[in-house]
């Protein structure tokens, strides 16, 4: 429920933008198209619809989306979702990730190691608070503070009255916060993958191309006092699925979205920050390419970190053409030109919100700046190990749990705390053969990048290679054991003392790291934020209408059509996909990897409906973050799941367009018609929607 509206901002928050295109946007949910909604397609997106969608909605904390598909706690999202659980409780005897796996019962079903799911029960609009948390006069650092001070209590003040977890969210990058309350899961076994050769049917080069052939689900179940959960709020399921033409809602979690930013800030991205991006992403392909090709073991322990690599990389290929196309770029420097000179073009206006177009460019210079530091040495970029990240945890654990909770950096604030503990303590898998080779190359790309003789990097060296360094931390650290990982948490753990190898480096490091954070939040990060509340309040004055804040990783409701498109080359790809395609895909590439699919695939051809939609593309306003995400109709019932876009999508992340750019998604005919014929999952089929 949505409280206190009184800043001149919460005005966006309410009505539909008037410049949006008809399936544009990623929607709140406390704050819907619902005028759009009718006009356009005559539908009445009712409170009561919207809530039970939103509470049939499920957050992924690997990073994905999802849904409640049965009252017995039920969840179904994308295979390349779970894939992360998948890689976690495989062995080099069950592969989970590459065979796949069912539970026939109850009792099969395996239980995750650190999964952690969230389903939004409530929001409340606390820009008062937090704002009024930052008194005029305020530089920059005491804003950054104050602005923290107010987050942290408004989280733990919530956390302990609701026992929900609390999340405030900055939205319209700093012209609003809300507080997210979730209900949480943390018991989440898994009931039912399918081989990765189908979930990821055509592999890379398939990937963000269509059409598509992929059956990219995968079910979990959560459990409450060790039975499964009775849930309230589950999608029904549509048999029949969506036809073309229909029109269908996507509710999701959208990860990142920079739409609202400025010219400057945008050719800061396209110039440095995406190029930079790319190189590493490249390398590390690189990396683990070579790591996988010596063994299938070691192909086994790459494989989940290696596809995400994969995706990311082209996923940025994407988006940088976009930013380097010059119409695609002219026409977001006409926009911003037209903004500006409405703005000038009144006293007031340009009074209050002239200076913030270069309020954000003196943030983008500092930013420019202290790139390199921030990157290698807060970020982590010089030391890519989770056995790092996990010593760098305990390490400032220690350190902020002495703090007041206002004065903690966020990720240790109290409203948190219990969810960090899950994931520190969780029996997860450390192979440190792949700890050590990735460490080694992160240290040897800090050498490239500051010189050997770098003070920072001779003492992170300790005067060895950067491939003996890595030995020397991996092979010595017991961090890789949970209960010693424990005993470190503790509020009175000796940290100083340690003979850890990796809690020294994390401390020794630790001042750095702190400094230039500091720098970023307050000469960066507190900056953007009052800018783009800036612009975002004189849009609103200059439009009259409310636009959509950037995607934040938080619940947002999308929509559009069941539609094909034509390419470039004129030639016309159809809305859906068959299954039937699915075969003759593979036998127009040979039949090998990775265009080869399971044996049990072709047992099971000749019972298959071959005429069953298999894939399918809409219109909806989708990015990365949206993988498993529900697809739904007007009735509510589930339809598909998203599990990517297309190539012509990747530039969404700055800006729409409907011509090309579409969602795809998994049809629900199909997961029904695979269930029952391929995989023999007649109590999974039958448990779907009921």
């Amino acid at each position: 429920m949505l409280h206190g509206r009184r800043l001149v901002l919460a005005a966006l928050l309410a009505g539909v933008c008037s410049s949006a295109r008809a399936d544009e946007g990623m929607w709140l949910f406390n704050n819907p198209p619902k005028k759009l909604l009718k006009d356009k397609y005559g539908f009445d997106a009712t409170d009561q619809w919207l809530e039970h969608v939103r509470k049939s909605s499920v957050r992924f904390n690997s990073g994905g989306s999802g849904s409640f598909v049965s009252s017995s706690g039920l969840v179904m999202t994308n295979h390349h979702v779970g894939a992360d659980t998948l890689q976690k409780i495989s062995t080099k005897e069950k592969d989970y990730l590459k065979n796949g796996f069912h539970a026939k019962t109850p009792a099969e079903e395996v239980k995750a190691t650190d999964l952690e799911l969230n389903v939004l029960m409530d929001i409340e609009d606390v820009t008062e608070r937090v704002n009024a948390a930052v008194k005029p006069g305020m530089s920059a650092a005491e804003s950054q503070k104050a602005r923290r001070a107010a987050i942290n209590e408004i989280e733990k003040e919530s956390t302990d009255k609701t026992k929900l977890r609390s999340d405030v969210v900055t939205l319209y990058q700093g012209g609003a916060y809300h507080l997210y309350r979730f209900k949480k899961y943390t018991d989440i076994r898994l009931v039912f993958a399918p081989e990765k050769d189908v979930a990821f049917f055509g592999g890379d080069p398939d990937n963000f191309e269509y059409p598509r052939y992929d059956l990219d689900i995968c079910f979990f179940r959560v459990y409450e006092n060790d039975k499964p959960a009775k849930i309230e709020h589950f999608l029904k399921w549509s048999p029949a699925g969506c036809k073309e033409g229909e029109l269908t809602f996507v509710s999701g979690h959208p990860g990142r979205t920079d739409r609202l930013n400025t010219i400057r800030h945008l050719e800061y991205i396209r110039d440095k920050q995406m190029p930079a991006q790319l190189a590493l992403l490249r390398r590390r392909e690189v990396l683990l390419k070579t790591f996988s090709d010596r063994s299938l073991e070691n192909a086994r322990r790459a494989n989940e970190e290696f596809f995400g690599i994969q995706n990311s990389r082209k996923a940025r290929l994407g988006g940088l053409g976009g930013l380097q196309d010059p119409a695609f770029f002219g026409k977001k420097r006409e926009e911003e030109k037209k903004l500006r000179e409405a703005v000038a073009a009144n006293p007031e206006l340009q009074k209050q919100f002239g200076s913030a177009w270069d309020d954000v460019a003196t943030a983008v210079g500092e930013l420019e700046r202290i790139a390199k530091p921030y990157n290698f040495y807060e970020r982590g970029m010089a030391f890519n190990s989770d056995l790092f990240a996990d010593a760098r945890t305990l390490v400032r654990l220690n350190a902020e749990l002495k703090l007041p909770n206002k004065d903690r950096l966020r990720e240790y604030a109290a409203g948190g705390l219990e969810s960090l503990h899950e994931r520190l303590f969780a029996e997860t898998p450390v192979y440190k053969d792949l700890e050590t080779i990735k460490l080694a190359d992160s240290l040897s790309m800090l050498v490239e990048t500051f010189g050997a003789e770098d003070p920072m990097v001779e003492k992170i060296l300790a005067g060895k290679s950067p491939t003996a360094r890595a030995v020397e931390l991996v092979s010595g650290t017991t961090l890789d054991k949970a209960a010693v990982r424990k005993q470190l948490a503790e509020p009175n753990a000796d940290i100083a003392g340690s003979n850890d190898p990796m809690i020294q480096l994390a401390r020794m490091i630790d001042p750095a790291a702190r400094e230039v954070r500091a720098t970023y939040e307050q000469k960066i990060d507190e900056p953007l934020k009052q800018a783009y509340a800036k612009i975002a309040q004189a849009r609103f004055k200059v439009e009259g209408d409310s636009v959509y804040p950037d995607a934040t990783f938080t619940l947002r409701l999308a929509f559009g059509t069941v539609k094909g498109y034509q390419e470039s080359t004129g030639e016309t790809v159809p809305a859906m996909t068959t299954v039937g395609g699915t075969f003759k895909h593979a036998d127009n590439h040979g039949n090998v990897d990775p265009f080869k699919l399971p044996q049990r695939w072709h047992d099971a051809k000749a019972s298959l409906n071959l005429d069953t939609p298999f894939n399918f593309v809409s219109t909806a306003d989708i990015i990365g973050g949206n993988s498993g995400s529900p697809v739904v109709n007007r009735e509510g019932e589930l339809v598909g799941i998203i599990f990517d876009g297309n190539i012509q999508s990747l530039v969404l992340d700055f800006a729409f367009t409907d011509e090309q750019a579409r969602a795809v998604s998994v049809h629900s005919a199909a997961i029904q018609e695979c269930l029952r014929k391929v995989y023999n999952a007649t109590g999974l089929a039958d448990e779907l929607g009921k």
